[in-house]
Parts: structure tokens; C-alpha cells; sequence
């Protein structure tokens, strides 16, 4: 628990259980590139499942939902401007920062929607940072680029710091964290709960996923939250050329970094 009296989510291994993913051990060495990191087991892209009959809830991510009023997020992307595509917003992002190679960078904000898949209670117990490596970020141009909304949902927000030797997960000023008490995150097909991270970076560039610890009945286990099978990647871009794309613009041009 922090000294505020909010707890804190440490990295540490979860508990065995039948249904639990297999975990990949921390790492700080260099990653020049994204790492092919095999999927967990009993989980796809979203979260969820293979074998639904197993784990009884489901995690669907997005892995770009911002909140600011402008909807922007910021990349990292290995092209001089006049081969970068205009940025998108909305759905259509993760199609874009796929199409340019792009790295989330300074941060990024997920939203985790976790559901049961019936009407049994399903207790959300915590949420664990796995750090998969960390290298120097790349010296590529950093963009200004329109990002999906968050919008209407009621949020249950938390932050971590990807620089951190041990990233933990913590609630925002004002937001109550997992529960301390069991009583306070429950999910079932009828009541889903959506949850927001937002991983900071600043001096590395970071590969990660999430852990979702959960309990219902006698039963228990994790499930793995990545990004189609690979891990998340969000790095620091300091120092880095900014480019931005006004609105009805035709072209990005050079600002400098705030």
C-alpha cells in the first residue's frame, strides 16, 4: 500500500493455478525490435480465452484510448514526414500505426473491458505490469497523430511507469483501485467493467503486457492481455524530431517538443 493509502499492484508472479497463463520472465536486455513472443496458451488477442469452458470472463482491448479533448496521441515512427500517412482517428487507428510501423510513444492508454461470460460472479482480484524487455528507444521521428476516444463509460483509471525497475499499477488521484476488499470489482455477462491504464515512458522503450488475476467460486487463474499475441510496446522519445498534422491540413511540418 502506498503511503496515500491507495494499494499498489505489484509485478510479483502470481499463485499457480489450473487456468493460469504461463508467464514470461522480466527482462532490461536490448531489443532492437519488437520481440516475437509467443502467445499465452489459454489467451488470443483480446484476452480471451481459448478454451471458454476454463476461465469464465473475457478481456476486450483497445489499445489506444485516449482521453484528451483533441484525441491525440503521439508516435514513433521510422519515416521522414513525406512518407507518413495523414493520421486517423477512432477505429481506424490501430489499422495506421500498423501500416507505419509506429511506436506508442511517451505513453499509452488502454482500455480493458472485462466481462463474465454468464451469470456467474466473477471477482477481478488484480492487475500485474510484466515487462518483457527494455532497451534505449529508437532514434526514429516522433508524430502528433489523432487517436481514438474514450467516451460514456464510466472510468476505472490507473496508471504505470514503464521506466520503473519493477513497474507496478496504481490508481489515478481521485479513483478507487482493485479491490482491497473483494467486494468492490465484480464482473458477470450482465455487469462488465471497463478499466483504463495508461503506461508511461520516457527513457526506455518498453515491450509489456498486462495480467488479469481473478477468482469465482473455488476457482482462480490469470489471464494474459497483449496485443494480438506480441507484447504492447510504448517507448520514450525524447530529444526526437516532432512533427504534427493540423486539422484539414495537407501536410505535417515541424513543431517544437513542449
Amino acid at each position: 500500500m502506498t503511503s496515500s493509502g491507495q494499494p499498489t499492484f505489484t509485478a510479483s508472479t502470481p499463485h499457480p493455478s489450473a487456468s493460469m497463463s504461463p508467464s514470461v520472465p522480466p527482462s532490461r536486455s536490448p531489443a532492437p525490435g519488437t520481440p516475437d513472443v509467443k502467445p499465452s496458451a489459454h489467451s488470443t488477442d483480446t484476452g480471451r480465452p481459448q478454451h471458454s469452458e476454463e476461465v469464465p470472463l473475457t478481456v476486450a482491448t483497445r489499445a489506444y484510448a485516449w482521453d484528451d479533448p483533441q484525441c491525440e496521441g503521439k508516435y514513433l515512427i521510422n519515416r521522414p514526414p513525406g512518407e507518413v500517412s495523414p493520421p486517423v482517428m477512432g477505429q481506424d487507428v490501430p489499422g495506421w500505426v500498423k501500416a507505419q510501423g509506429a511506436i506508442a510513444a511517451g505513453g499509452q492508454r488502454m482500455a480493458l473491458t472485462v466481462q463474465g461470460t454468464g451469470d456467474e460472479t466473477v471477482v477481478i482480484e488484480s492487475m500485474h505490469v510484466r515487462v518483457v524487455n527494455s532497451s534505449e528507444p529508437p532514434a526514429w521521428n516522433a508524430y502528433l497523430g489523432s487517436s481514438g476516444c474514450g467516451g460514456g463509460v464510466e472510468t476505472r483509471s490507473f496508471d504505470t511507469d514503464l521506466d520503473a525497475g519493477h513497474p507496478t499499477i496504481v490508481p489515478k488521484a481521485g479513483q478507487r483501485g482493485l479491490p482491497y476488499k473483494v467486494s468492490q470489482y465484480k464482473v458477470s455477462q450482465s455487469d462488465p467493467e471497463v478499466l483504463y491504464i495508461t503506461a508511461h515512458a520516457s527513457a526506455h522503450d518498453v515491450n509489456w503486457y498486462v495480467e488479469v488475476q481473478w477468482s469465482s467460486g473455488g476457482r482462480q487463474g490469470t489471464i494474459r492481455i497483449d496485443d494480438h499475441g506480441k507484447p504492447f510496446r510504448t517507448s520514450g522519445s525524447r530529444g526526437r524530431p516532432v512533427y504534427e498534422y493540423l486539422v484539414g491540413g495537407t501536410e505535417w511540418y515541424s513543431v517544437a517538443e513542449n
